[in-house]
């Protein structure tokens, strides 16, 4: 803690990052940390606009929404450093992966209503068992089994996308995690010898930071490829010739 400041939220009870705590705000507990979001819910916002204004199916705009409640809370976590909030922060993580896995797999799932009642009610089942019982290595390794049940299908939508520049945002997507999860490691297997350098590059903040442009990036390509599967000649276009969204074209039928 930096001279001169005290703590807004009391003594730390959740794991603590590689940055040191209250230094600028004594609201703030780790503040690139907690600034580091920001990008993550602006980017799911033009996304839920994007997926409102052209009237996509309805799961993409919770999609955008769980991006955004999963951001605020990091946010809230990393500002307090509450083991409550880092529950907040977790437990959306959990139900934001499962709802990947629904816009992945339903598709081919022939019983409409059983695949969201079983990921509904696991969710559901996760949040109460992991309110009670404090998961440490456990969330990890769960967290990271459903990010892998994930990897199958977005190989099998790059491989059967023929449109270059769908492609492009899936090679960004596979870019952006790469990064942040290098990111991610040196700031917690080298933060010893991070904070004796002069400048402390903030990888976890960097790590917010990739990840909200690889959220963007897998809703985008997961909406054209949606998209194509309905028959609405997506194509992936770019605002100011940089910045990608989908655009569509529904049958006047529909």
């Amino acid at each position: 803690m930096a001279d001169g400041l005290s703590s807004f939220w009391g003594p730390v009870t959740s794991k603590d990052w590689c940055e040191q705590n209250y230094v600028y705000s004594s609201y703030i507990a780790e503040f690139f940390n907690t600034i580091s979001n920001i990008p993550g819910i602006l980017l799911a916002l033009i996304g839920l606009i994007n997926a409102l204004r052209q009237r996509f199916e309805k799961r993409f705009s919770v999609l955008h929404i769980s991006n955004m409640i999963l951001a605020i809370g990091s946010m809230l976590y990393h500002a307090t450093l509450q083991r409550l909030q880092q529950q907040g922060d977790e437990t959306p993580m959990v139900w934001e992966m499962l709802l990947y896995i629904y816009i992945l797999y339903s598709p081919d799932w022939h019983y409409r209503s059983t695949m969201p009642t079983f990921l509904f009610l696991y969710g559901a089942v996760f949040a109460v068992f992991h309110s009670l019982v404090r998961l440490r290595i456990g969330f990890k390794v769960h967290y990271v089994i459903l990010c892998l049940l994930c990897i199958p299908r977005m190989y099998k939508y790059y491989i059967y996308t023929k449109d270059v520049n769908a492609k492009w945002l899936a090679k960004l997507y596979l870019g952006t995690i790469s990064l942040g999860i290098l990111c991610w490691l040196l700031d917690r297997v080298l933060c010893r010898e991070v904070c004796g350098w002069y400048f402390n590059p903030q990888g976890h903040a960097l790590w917010h930071v990739f990840m909200g442009f690889n959220s963007y990036f897998a809703n985008t390509f997961l909406m054209f490829c949606r998209a194509e599967q309905l028959g609405w000649n997506p194509a992936v276009v770019h605002f100011m010739g940089f910045f990608p969204y989908v655009k569509i074209q529904k049958p006047k039928t529909q």
